[in-house]
């Protein structure tokens, strides 16, 4: 990756222009009962040649990446969240503080949500589901931030604990 331009907002993250090399390998699988159906080959073949993208991608001051422009400007301008990521070794931005809500948010490319005080966990919320399987949860139970039905947010702390388990559902 490459980076062509940054544009630095007052809000508190910067856009950058950047290059990025793809390598993708398209396959055809089957054509069914026909051959070659509409140049299916071809598009296989032309999806399948190296070539560079150049991408617009925001940032929070600090680099931590908060996905396209466009989310950024709603997340900080629109809702007034500030970004940051669960822990330190992820590498996206997936919850965040607003001041004035005084609530811990959550989310994903699907969807986003606000946790106050107050708030509790009910049956066949988000937060009360890893978002995992079963399986998988037992080989990795320390991936499951899933909380309690009942928990309920008492401070700030546990309304980000919420965000967070939300952020893993959805994400």
């Amino acid at each position: 990756m490459v980076v062509l331009a940054v544009r630095k907002y007052k809000a508190g993250y910067e856009v950058r222009e950047e290059i990025h090399h793809t390598n993708f390998k398209a396959e055809v699988f089957s054509y069914g009962d026909h051959e070659d159906i509409a140049g299916t080959d071809e598009l296989a073949n032309f999806i399948s040649q190296p070539s560079d993208v150049i991408v617009k991608t925001a940032y929070t001051v600090t680099g931590d990446y908060i996905g396209d422009p466009k989310s950024a400007h709603y997340l900080i301008v629109k809702k007034g969240i500030k970004p940051e990521k669960i822990s330190p070794d992820m590498n996206v931005c997936s919850i965040g503080f607003c001041e004035k809500e005084q609530k811990w948010y959550g989310w994903s490319h699907r969807a986003i949500f606000g946790f106050g005080i107050g708030d509790k966990v009910s049956e066949g919320d988000c937060t009360a589901s890893s978002g995992w399987t079963d399986e998988y949860l037992r080989e990795h139970p320390e991936e499951d931030t899933s909380l309690p039905t009942g928990f309920t947010a008492w401070d700030l702390e546990d309304c980000k604990k919420m965000a967070i388990a939300f952020a893993h559902s959805v994400g």
